[in-house]
């Protein structure tokens, strides 16, 4: 999708979103839209993660919706995404940790099953009974589990969506029974349910609820399982076996780092994404009802949700990645701006000193992914000295005495949190979203 061509019709005001991939990211597939620049897109958003995992005929191991082109947005611009609201739909869902069954895929339980019985790869599949063996082939009947649950759970939500808790067997397997109507799985859906393999191995464990959005970013500007669209889970694509295999250059070229799994991707937030395509296609997935740092598990709580953006472009955006205005209480407290007090404070050092000015600060969190976190935080690190126009010896000095390093995902997303020179946010456009979410 290169020229907007495949749009359906003029620039709208809003656009709602009720469609979905098959798992993949294409640019040369349909886009809804476009948007104008400064509307408004509305979602009502597919689990993502185990529902897609143990859906065969799912390339991408999620279900993100179909992206929205946004009027005026060019390659090497930016779209600004105000997130406005999130909202959980979902009853319950299941969760837990997973491990790969050796023969049902070809190169990537995440891209690309197959049933070991017929060796039909992305096979049709339906439901039979309640449990891990309850995804069956429907060419030859048998089972097909890319993944299974090692230790899981299920979880329902209270009616305000603030604390969940988790159910036993019996209650786990009668939401199993009805898994569409608890997951809430919208009706232009293809995945099964998680809530049919009825994992219950921690019963009696209360959760906060506090929703963000696993995906949420641009297309890339080649056809890209969804779930890869990142630096550390990408490297599974180059040299696979599978029609969506790549080259690590094709990999740092195309991807736009939409599958973050950041926990502050949540309402009242703004992420800048960068544009690889004309119209850049937003795209949404992966709700989760809530996650700690780092996504331990390698999963969690997906959910099923509405969501509402605001989106507007930044022209000339300097980054191959996304960076990430946060609420003022997702910063690291040495990244939040400082009070009356603390500045009363510095002026009268200033003065005592000779500092002729105090440099206006704002906080930005870049993202950076890689295979590891090692290499993602050095690419984060990159990131920001080229935002700024600073080496990355500056960075780390602020990262460090104005900021921090924060795990989005193990194995490799980072953010790179740090109150960096308001006058060089200016500089590339930016400044005045920092003004906006910290009231500078």
């Amino acid at each position: 999708m290169t020229d907007g061509s495949k749009a359906n019709g003029s620039a709208k005001r809003s656009v709602v979103v009720n469609s979905f991939t098959n798992g993949v990211l294409d640019p040369d597939g349909p886009m809804l839209g476009p948007v104008e620049n400064g509307g408004t897109i509305i979602a009502n958003t597919a689990p993502g993660c185990w529902g897609p995992m143990i859906t065969p005929s799912l390339r991408g191991g999620h279900e993100v919706t179909q992206p929205v082109l946004v009027e005026g947005a060019e390659v090497g611009d930016g779209v600004a995404i105000r997130i406005r609201d999130i909202t959980v739909t979902s009853i319950a869902t299941a969760s837990g940790h997973d491990s790969s069954p050796s023969g049902y895929c070809l190169g990537d339980p995440y891209v690309a099953a197959r049933c070991p019985t017929c060796d039909t790869v992305w096979p049709e599949t339906h439901i039979e009974g309640v449990g891990q063996d309850s995804v069956r082939c429907n060419v030859c009947g048998n089972p097909v589990k890319p993944f299974e649950i090692v230790h899981g759970y299920t979880v329902t939500f209270d009616e305000t969506r603030t604390v969940g808790l988790t159910v036993p067997k019996q209650a786990a397997e009668t939401m199993a029974k009805q898994a569409a109507h608890f997951s809430a799985l919208p009706d232009a859906s293809r995945q099964h349910s998680i809530l049919n393999f009825a994992p219950s191995d921690m019963p009696g464990t209360i959760v906060r609820m506090r929703p963000f959005l696993g995906q949420l970013g641009t297309c890339p500007s080649i056809a890209m399982p969804d779930s890869h669209n990142a630096g550390d889970f990408g490297v599974f694509l180059v040299g696979a076996p599978h029609a969506y295999g790549i080259t690590e250059e094709q990999l740092a070229q195309h991807k736009t780092d939409g599958h973050m799994d950041i926990d502050a991707v949540r309402a009242g937030a703004i992420l800048v994404c960068p544009v690889k395509v004309k119209g850049a296609g937003i795209y949404i997935g992966d709700m989760h009802a809530g996650q700690g740092d780092g996504e331990i598990a390698g999963h969690t709580m997906d959910v099923a949700g509405s969501v509402t953006l605001q989106v507007e472009v930044v022209k000339n955006y300097p980054l191959d990645g996304p960076v990430l205005f946060p609420q003022e209480e997702d910063l690291p407290p040495l990244a939040r701006p400082f009070t009356e007090a603390e500045k009363a404070n510095a002026q009268r050092l200033a003065a005592q000193w000779g500092v002729a000015e105090i440099e206006p600060l704002a906080p930005i969190s870049v993202i950076g992914t890689g295979a590891n976190l090692n290499a993602a935080i050095e690419n984060g690190l990159a990131r920001a000295a080229k935002l700024l126009d600073v080496t990355v010896a500056e960075i780390r000095n602020r990262a460090t005495i104005n900021g921090a390093i924060e795990i989005g995902r193990a194995p490799g997303v980072i953010q790179v949190t740090f109150l960096a020179p308001l006058s060089k946010l200016d500089a590339v456009g930016l400044g005045n979203y920092a003004r906006e979410q910290y009231g500078l």
